[in-house]
């Protein structure tokens, strides 16, 4: 599986490209140039227009890029774009629904990151987590809610996404993918909930988070980090397992190679 930590992806709408150093500077681990949500529809050319014009202007940026659905005609423009620049280092997909589409994506050359966001796509997650090109699954939650008619932050809702989440993680492991990402948390003021939140994420391993506001990086990096008694634990078992001992005993617990393993990527996550 690719290793590569990725806790947190940053939208900034491509409307407003003097906002990308910006949200390089909060520190997010992947800043993603918007062309489809954050822009109304109206302003879709410009918005492209943007992106090529800071690409072209800012040969050293690194950037992602969550382009138009397949289905819309902004779509193939998007992918074009996408492919002229080296400073596009990945792109964000939406709707994610057929492997087919995949691979047109990957034809630019750049990695793709799936969102599975509908109902389609969730009932063909294994076929887009094997499609050549793609480097991480993401979850789109909010859309894939309004998809299968959920009602919000309901017991029940809740217990329908965390069906879905196991499936992104599933497809993300058998397929040896990098760690997935959860979905964006709405409520920009709600730093404590953005915390519970990812904590969940982070705990049914999810590598990090998609978020829409600079505030919640900080946020999302400190929930990702294993709290004092996780990271105390996997201190004294990695010290033990430096001693050159394969199987011990600590606190009661038989050590072996998975839990080493274990610890030692609670370690890997403490260093981020």
């Amino acid at each position: 599986m690719i290793s590569e930590n990725v806790r947190s992806a940053l939208f900034v709408p491509a409307t407003r490209p003097e906002r990308i150093p910006k949200a390089v500077a909060t520190g997010a681990d992947r800043v993603i140039v918007d062309l489809e949500d954050a822009v109304s529809q109206a302003l879709k050319d410009q918005a492209r227009d943007n992106l090529n014009r800071y690409l072209s202007e800012n040969p050293g940026a690194r950037v992602l890029v969550r382009i138009n659905a397949p289905r819309h005609p902004a779509h193939a423009a998007d992918l074009d774009v996408c492919r002229r620049h080296a400073g596009v280092v990945g792109i964000l997909f939406p709707k994610a629904e057929e492997a087919a589409q995949i691979a047109i994506a990957a034809r630019t050359g750049k990695p793709v990151w799936p969102i599975i966001e509908s109902a389609r796509g969730l009932a063909r997650l294994p076929e887009i987590a094997e499609a050549e090109g793609v480097e991480r699954l993401s979850f789109g939650s909010l859309d894939l809610g309004l998809d299968l008619n959920l009602k919000t932050g309901s017991p029940a809702a809740e217990q329908v996404l965390s069906h879905a989440r196991y499936a992104v993680l599933l497809a993300t492991r058998s397929a040896g993918l990098a760690p997935a990402l959860d979905g964006v948390y709405p409520s920009i003021q709600d730093t404590e909930g953005l915390h519970a939140s990812v904590q969940f994420a982070r705990d049914m391993g999810f590598g990090g988070a998609l978020c829409i506001h600079p505030a919640q990086v900080a946020v999302i990096h400190q929930a990702m980090k294993p709290d004092a008694q996780e990271l105390d634990w996997a201190r004294r078992v990695a010290n033990v397992a430096r001693s050159g001992e394969g199987v011990f005993v600590l606190d009661d617990m038989m050590i072996d190679a998975p839990v080493i393993e274990r610890a030692n990527a609670i370690l890997m996550r403490a260093k981020g």
